[in-house]
Formats: C-alpha cells, structure tokens, sequence
C-alpha cells in the first residue's frame, strides 16, 4: 500500500466498525468514531472541495477548533487528493489584526485555493484575503455536503501517487506559519513504519492519549496519523480542555487504559505543578508503557518531577522517555530504548561551556546532568558535524544534520529557503548536540529560535513587536531565552534601550512593551528590562548578540 488513501480505503472494507478515535470535549459525553464514521464524514468534505471547484494537489486551509468538523476536513482533503494545511485557531490572547496579518502572509507564500472555516469567523478570514490572491472560495462548515459512503473508485486521492505531496507542516514562527514542510505520502508512510518499530507498537494492544494541537508534528504526526493509519485507537481531547484542566490527560489514561502519550518537556512541569490529589481519585498509570518527551531539550529534572507527583498512581519510571523530532523529518528522529530508562551523561560544566565538549565530570558539583534524545531510528541517519561540514568526534559538540527516507520534498513554494538548508544531501537542523555511546545528547539550538512551552518563538519577531511601543529606541531591543527549572522550559527576556530616566518611566515603558508582545504573539512576556543608550552589545555586521546580551544580563541579575 502505498498512499493514505490505500490504507484507508483496506479498513473501510475490512473492519468498518472499527473504533479508530474517541474524541473528548469538555462537558460532552466522549464520542466514539468508527473507520466507517470517520471516511463517511471525510468523503462529505470530499463532495464538498470538488463541488467548489477545488482540484486535486492544491493546498486548502483549514482554520477549524478541536472536533469532528476538523477531522473530517483533514481526510476529506486527503480522499480528494487535495492538500490538507491545518492553521491554529484564533485564542483571545492574539489580537484578530495580527491574525489576518499573519493569515495574509500564509497566503501570500502556500497560495492556498480554499479556507475552512466557521460561519462566525469568515468576516475575520475575509479581512485576510486581499485582490488576485490564491484563494478562490471560503468554505463555511456549514455549507458541507451531506455525509456518504465514499466510493474509492471516483475519489481522485485514490489515483495519487506515493511521490505525490500529501499534507503540509507548518514550522511555526512567533507570528504566523514560516514554512510550510510539505510531505510526500511515501515520506509519511516511512516514518510511520520505523518510528513504529522503535516504540514497538503494537496495534492489537496500545492505545494513544493526546491533547497535542494538530498543526505542529508531534499532535499531527505521532498523534493522529501513526493511530489512524496504524490502526491504534486514539484518545483526543482539546488542547484548550488539558490547559484548563491538565488531570484530564490523566483520567483519559486511566479510563482508557491508554498505553501512549507525548509531551514537551514544559508538559510535565505543568502538569507536576497544576495536578492536584482530588483530580485523582481512582486513577491508575500502570498501563503507560511510554510517556514521550519531544519537542524540546529533555530535561531529567522535568522527569524526577513529573515522577515523583504520579508515582503513586502506578506510573513506572521505565515509562518516561525521550525522543528527538521535527516536522522536516516528517516526525521521530531518535527514540529512546522503550522499557529502559533513557541514558545520562553526567558531563563538567567548565568544559562544555568553555571548549563545547561533553567532558564526563568527576565532581558532581561542577556537572551538569544531560539527558540522551535516544539513538536514530531506522531509517534515518544522525551525524554532529563543524562548521565545515565534516564530522566531529564523540562528546564534540556540532550541529546535528541528518538523511533518511522520510524527509521533506520542499519548503512548499520556497526553493532558496529548501536548498540553503541542506549539505551534500545532508538536512542541517539548526540544533547543537552530540553523540556518546550511540546516544544522542541535543544541547540547544544553533540558530536563534526559543522553545518555550512547546512553542518555536522568533525572538526578532518578538524584538519587531517591541519596536512598535513609544519610547524604544529602534534597533536597540534584544530578546533571548533563560531556562526556567522549575517551570522546564524557558522564559523569555526582552532588554530595550530607552531615554527614560526615572525608574518610574522605565516601569512604564516595561509594562507597555509587555502588554503589547503578549497581546500580539503566542507567548506571555514577563520579563522587560529597560537600560540606557548602547547598553545592547551588537556585532561587528550590526547585529544585536544574543548569547553575549543574555550573559550581560545574567551577569547583572546576580
């Protein structure tokens, strides 16, 4: 088999009846769908894209919450042979002006046909198209075709080839969607199948819980096409609904006897800290065979912590692991050895600051404890390389580049941006880290991007945001991230020169720039410090150093 469509098409005829998700809404009784639910829904999408005039390779938008209307937009697009581009969803913590900016801006670069939308928010949607742009039609939920049985035969999905581009992943900047990785069906169904074998899935046993969004890989990827297309039932529930209440994640476990999840590392903060004892009652873990940590740099603390608060529900320590990943390797990376605990790497911190080697430390008072990513998973190749190019010995530190049958086409409709980031065939992921033992340690990220609570953040963007508030010297504003232990993630820190003199203006002035990147970005800023004219060290080209910015800073802090 090899397109989405085959795989879909061999359980609507094999096992129709089939539970394949059961999706949790908050105060609704969780709703059970079928693979014969699940094709007859898309297969009304699929009515719906060819009676609007959308034709099969082209990409359509879909800006749809948490629910069925989304799922069935997503594998209607699939059954149609369209391109399926899921977009995140308005929060009332994004001003709807910087939305449609950022909305007008994805359309400018995918050139998508349609946009799937709610009746209620098209007049926001509307706001975003502008005159001889791609879109030809925004299509309301409401106006979707009747549900039917799909006929095969007829869906041009069905005539699709494994080369064919299937879906777009969005590497998600602070405002907007920068790049869209688009994926071959073969690409995908490659993934899926070795980073199977690395968790030893097991369709007749496992069972997957997530709360994870759809439109970054980790929901879309390991949480709804590995079940869907492997055949493991899924547990889903709303990202907004585990915020809110984050014990729902566990009680789905415990009532599903969910054997799979994924977390970023903040994730098991969160949950650590916000979980209390009366959301508990009853609960058992002991089916968690494996709690994933992905998406950022692992932390051992995160583990101990998240350990140490759900030990007495059953949970196993072996069931926490790690896993490296990114959406222009489809999905998975490394993975840890599931059923042991990942490996450590006690290293000296003098000399991995200093000189970027992974020195093991003898004194445990001058280490630092690094947690392993895992070992490359089948298909694909890992390697730490210099500046050059050329490979670095073990406990050298490098950027990680990597090959495998699973990789992106294209940055969809950006050719520079694709060629510039690979090496003699090689993808340079921008990440820093090394190799020990066979393990992969990832130690931060080579080029600027911040990951905070699971989010990539932009930090210039964050800087652009600042230089809008009166009073900021143009130019002279630096955002960077400091690690926050206890919240296992990092916290964002903005610095901005200004002529303000009293500390009551610089309060001020630190208020507004605070307000306005939180109110128009996805992050919550809390931390603003304004200093005076050439505070802000910039490099010999004009650019602002962050990493000898953030050390002035820190330096100050103490």
């Amino acid at each position: 088999m090899t397109t989405f469509v085959d795989i879909l098409k061999s359980y609507y005829d094999q096992d129709p009846g089939r539970n394949c998700v059961y999706l949790q809404q908050a105060g609704e009784e969780d709703q059970a769908l079928t693979y014969h639910d699940l094709l007859c829904g898309a297969a009304a999408y699929a009515d719906t894209y060819k009676r609007e005039g959308v034709e099969p390779d082209e990409v359509v938008v879909l800006i749809l919450q948490h629910g069925l209307d989304l799922i069935y937009a997503f594998w209607g697009a699939v059954l149609y042979g369209a391109i399926p581009s899921i977009m995140p969803f308005l929060t009332e913590k994004l001003s709807p002006e910087r939305y449609q900016a950022d909305l007008a801006a994805l359309i400018s670069v995918t050139r998508p046909t349609a946009i799937v939308t709610y009746p209620n928010f098209e007049p926001i949607v509307q706001k975003a198209l502008r005159e001889g742009d791609s879109v030809r039609k925004v299509i309301s939920k409401d106006e979707v075709e009747p549900k039917t049985s799909p006929s095969f035969g007829s869906l041009p999905g069905y005539k699709r080839q494994s080369e064919d581009i299937v879906l777009l992943q969005h590497s998600s900047g602070t405002t907007g969607l920068k790049k869209g990785v688009a994926l071959s069906h073969q690409a995908v169904l490659n993934q899926l199948d070795a980073y199977a074998e690395s968790i030893l899935l097991d369709p007749g046993e496992d069972l997957i819980v997530s709360w994870l969004p759809l439109y970054h890989d980790m929901g879309l990827v390991a949480c709804f096409l590995l079940p869907i297309l492997k055949g493991v039932p899924l547990v889903l529930m709303s990202p907004f609904d585990w915020v809110r209440a984050p014990y729902r994640l566990l009680q789905a476990v415990s009532k599903y006897g969910g054997t799979l999840s994924w977390l970023p590392n903040f994730a098991y903060n969160f949950c650590a800290q916000k979980i209390r004892e009366q959301h508990l009652e009853g609960v058992d873990l002991s089916s968690w065979r494996g709690l994933i940590n992905c998406s950022e740099t692992v932390q051992w603390e995160s583990h101990q912590k998240f350990f140490e608060a759900f030990q007495g529900y059953g949970l196993s320590y072996q069931a926490l692991q790690t896993s490296y990943a990114m959406a222009e390797n489809t999905f998975g990376v490394t993975q840890s050895r599931m059923g042991n605990e990942p490996a450590l790497d006690d290293i000296k911190e003098s000399v991995f600051f200093e000189e970027q080697v992974a020195q093991p430390a003898d004194v445990e008072a001058e280490s630092i404890r690094m947690m392993s990513s895992g070992q490359p998973i089948r298909n694909t190749e890992v390697r730490v390389v210099d500046e050059e190019g050329n490979q670095v010995k073990d406990r050298v530190v490098g950027e990680i580049s990597l090959r495998s049958d699973c990789m992106l086409t294209e940055y969809y409709n950006r050719p520079g941006i694709t060629e510039d980031a690979f090496r003699d065939g090689w993808y340079l992921t921008g990440d820093f880290g090394y190799f020990a033992d066979g393990e992969l340690y990832v130690t931060g990220r080579k080029k600027d991007i911040l990951i905070v609570s699971g989010k990539n953040i932009y930090p210039q963007d964050l800087e652009e945001l600042a230089y809008e508030v009166h009073g900021v010297h143009p130019g002279r504003a630096v955002a960077f991230g400091v690690f926050n232990e206890q919240a296992g993630t990092e916290d964002v820190v903005m610095v901005a020169e200004s002529e303000a003199q009293e500390q009551d203006k610089k309060w001020e002035l630190a208020d507004k720039i605070r307000r306005h990147v939180t109110k128009n970005s996805p992050i919550a800023l809390r931390y603003v410090k304004i200093v005076g004219p050439k505070w802000i060290i910039k490099t010999s080209s004009g650019k602002a150093s962050r990493l000898a910015n953030k050390e002035k800073y820190l330096r100050e802090q103490k």
